[in-house]
């Protein structure tokens, strides 16, 4: 950490918003969005879409996927077990936010505040029939719970039947039918997160293709994302800031491509900051060379921080005083983000999940 960062807090990072500009649904068509163009050397902005995402990459660049795919996390459950004399709840929501063992999971419970360990919740399928039941075992802060489930042939398929798609809460609906396909990346493969690596979103075959054919190579990592995307930094200093850990994979192709390119020298474009915290937290575990592995990362960037493998990013645009903004500002530097993201408002850009997006380099 950069010794001029003790004096740093959250609210550096705030910026003024007008609801409207959060994005509520996708584009009607996926590629379609807006793009700004951000040079972070001279600061130079340039607005123009993602359809022209292809011609800004260089042949010989590497892009870097996440290629984890989103689950229908959000369940709905009735409790079995009430003390005497409370009064009936209501539908429970449960959020699953990461796997915590063999038939365990962590997640957020609403309301949480009665639900108490031993309680047994079931969650009954559209046809009335049960389809899964757990007991709470654990009681965390916030509404956390770990819940234990009874053995299921397919725990997957029974959440793809009952689940709801996770949509972020800025996101003010229910999920519908269509958000199965378009809260979810064209190249989504590895199931378990809870929230989409959503700069991702805005590709399509055809946009992969063009890539390709402009002689850039493709390679993917998974990591999967959780609710620590949204949580709120419940600090003041950006010192103190401590994040959820995020499980991640980098595959043997993954590793030599990136080692490859490094030292070549062409460079590395992410696509969003969970690929960003992905390579940077695996490049300082093993001093500075990828291996194939799988691991978890609690990895915060900051501004000061030494970015050892990322050249170029690809990011959608993020909330207040949030980590990423912080990650970007790290990546950018506070002046040229902050300047970006005025201009944004100023223009009317979409923001968040399924807003619109901006290239670093």
């Amino acid at each position: 950490m950069s010794p001029q960062n003790d004096d740093l807090r959250i609210t550096d990072f705030d910026f003024e918003l007008p609801p409207e500009l959060i994005a509520q649904h996708p584009p009607a068509e996926r590629g379609t969005s807006r793009m700004l163009a951000v040079d972070r050397r001279s600061g130079s902005l340039h607005d123009t879409h993602f359809s022209e995402f292809p011609s800004l990459l260089r042949p010989g660049d590497l892009l870097v996927l996440n290629d984890s795919r989103v689950i229908p996390a959000r369940l709905y459950a009735r409790r079995t077990l009430r003390r005497e004399r409370e009064k009936p709840t209501g539908r429970i929501e449960v959020m699953l936010t990461e796997p915590a063992g063999e038939n365990e999971w962590r997640a957020l419970v609403r309301p949480g505040r009665k639900i108490a360990i031993g309680e047994q919740l079931v969650f009954p399928a559209p046809d009335g029939s049960m389809a899964l039941e757990a007991e709470v075992l654990e009681r965390g802060e916030f509404g956390e719970r770990l819940l234990r489930f009874a053995p299921v042939e397919d725990f997957f398929g029974a959440l793809e039947r009952i689940g709801h798609i996770p949509l972020p809460p800025y996101i003010h609906r229910d999920d519908q039918g269509a958000d199965r396909e378009r809260y979810q990346t064209v190249f989504a493969h590895e199931r378990g997160s809870v929230a989409a690596p959503t700069a991702g979103l805005h590709f399509t075959q055809a946009t992969l293709e063009a890539i390709r054919a402009r002689g850039v190579a493709i390679a993917r990592i998974t990591l999967h994302v959780g609710l620590g995307t949204f949580a709120p930094l419940r600090v003041e200093r950006v010192a103190d800031v401590r994040l959820h850990s995020e499980r991640y994979w980098i595959s043997t192709a993954t590793a030599d491509a990136v080692n490859r390119a490094k030292r070549e020298g062409r460079r590395v474009v992410a696509v969003g900051t969970t690929v960003v915290r992905t390579l940077e937290a695996a490049a300082r575990s093993l001093e500075g060379k990828l291996e194939p592995h799988g691991g978890q990362t609690e990895i915060f960037i900051q501004p000061g921080f030494d970015f050892r493998v990322v050249n170029a990013l690809l990011t959608n645009f993020h909330l207040p005083q949030s980590s990423l903004l912080i990650l970007v500002s790290a990546f950018a530097g506070r002046e040229s983000t902050r300047a970006a993201y005025a201009h944004a408002v100023r223009d009317r850009y979409r923001f968040f999940s399924y807003g619109d997006c901006m290239f670093l380099t």
